[in-house]
């Protein structure tokens, strides 16, 4: 006869209310460390799809993800003639924020030039961008069909292929087009704005001393191209020939003093520790306050039930039973209440964790440490009852 599950069929309301509701509780941690990886995931997903070795950002910029980041597009052809560099792509990033059917609509784009890096990583439907113009790439989230138009920057963008689970650090979806369209789109002025900028430029030209007017009016083009160029990305990304130094690499990119080349695992932690910390340290303080609850919750239940049968237990100690069989009666409810939790928090999360607006990544590690420290949790917590029990006399089982 197992004593604790007699004592459990006998107070069995109590104890499945107390499993259901710590269940609860655990649910949330569990959601808390999913949430703290789905962040990493989130924030290093456009790095990781990149696959590239050294980002060439803004001299004095921590770019392109954390801090802004502009280069001229030619310094690509400079970092393709570095020894040890086996290919090199422009890239553009911006967040785009507009509205669609009547609410706001956030996300991030990405311009790649066709064949290079930084493309979409996976398509899941449809086809990647065939046309230099005019086509983008989107993440599922965006809830776009293939066919579907965009206007961007007065241009419609066709939608011709759809990806997944890629997100920028902030939890927009990604959306892909041509870095050409991609510059146009982000480095473009209307109309008015380059007929003004020309102008200006044109007026102060020709202010020069050392030029006549007629000598203005030849470089009107050149005044033209300065003032509409869109020729400027956020990053040149760069893969290593087999066999490459990394930092000799590095080095030599480093001469250019306008340039700084950043490893990837240099902007893996500008992004975790610079971007996400803060939100690892509130995750973590939250998980914490949590699990502390639910020890206080299992040692209020334990030491409840171990009160209402003081009497059975001095009646077991009357008759000879021996400590460890009490001991063995109190730890097995605590942590039966334990297990009972952690699989109804289980159950729950991962019913539940591919609804949340952002993404949650359940890892069985974590899992795995959670549930030992539950059980590390419901040992200690059933000490406070084990501790009551022990000082219980056997002449208590004949008082009144």
């Amino acid at each position: 006869m197992n004593l604790a599950l007699r004592d459990i069929r006998h107070q069995r309301s109590r104890f499945i209310q107390t499993c259901l509701g710590l269940g609860m509780l655990l649910g949330v941690v569990m959601s808390m460390s999913g949430i703290y990886r789905g962040l990493f995931a989130d924030a290093t997903a456009v790095l990781s799809s990149t696959a590239a070795d050294i980002w060439v950002v803004q001299q004095d910029s921590s770019g392109p993800f954390a801090a802004n980041s502009r280069i001229p597009e030619e310094v690509k052809h400079r970092i393709r003639a570095v020894p040890g560099v086996a290919t090199a792509s422009p890239l553009s990033f911006q967040n785009i924020q507009l509205t669609r059917h009547g609410k706001p609509f956030r996300f991030f784009l990405v311009g790649y030039e066709q064949g290079g890096l930084g493309g979409p990583p996976r398509i899941i439907a449809g086809r990647p961008i065939q046309q230099s113009h005019y086509e983008i790439v989107v993440d599922r989230a965006m809830k776009m069909a293939i066919g579907e138009k965009l206007r961007l920057a007065g241009d419609d963008y066709t939608v011709v292929g759809l990806t997944t689970k890629m997100v920028s650090s902030a939890g927009d979806p990604v959306a892909y087009v041509t870095l050409a369209d991609a510059q146009k789109i982000q480095f473009q002025d209307d109309d008015h704005a380059i007929r003004t900028s020309r102008a200006r430029v044109a007026a102060r030209v020709n202010q020069l001393p050392t030029l006549s007017p007629a000598q203005g009016n030849l470089l009107a083009p050149l005044v033209s191209e300065i003032a509409t160029s869109t020729h400027i990305v956020n990053t040149v990304v760069a893969r290593l020939a087999p066999g490459a130094s990394l930092p000799e690499v590095q080095a030599r990119i480093s001469r250019w003093q306008h340039l700084r080349p950043l490893s990837a695992g240099e902007q893996e932690e500008i992004i975790t520790k610079g971007m996400i910390q803060k939100a690892k340290m509130q995750l973590g303080l939250f998980r914490a306050i949590l699990l502390v609850i639910s020890g206080v919750i299992v040692s209020l239940i334990i030491y409840t039930m171990t009160m209402d049968k003081l009497r059975v237990i001095a009646t077991l100690k009357l008759i000879g039973t021996k400590n460890r069989v009490i001991v063995g009666l109190i730890l097995q409810q605590s942590l039966l209440m334990g297990l009972i939790a952690y699989a109804v928090g289980y159950t729950l999360i991962s019913l539940t964790h591919e609804k949340f607006p952002r993404r949650v990544e359940l890892v069985a590690i974590d899992l795995q440490v959670l549930f030992a420290i539950v059980m590390v949790i419901c040992v200690a917590a059933s000490l406070v009852g084990i501790r009551k029990a022990m000082l219980v006399e056997p002449a208590q089982a004949l008082g009144g």
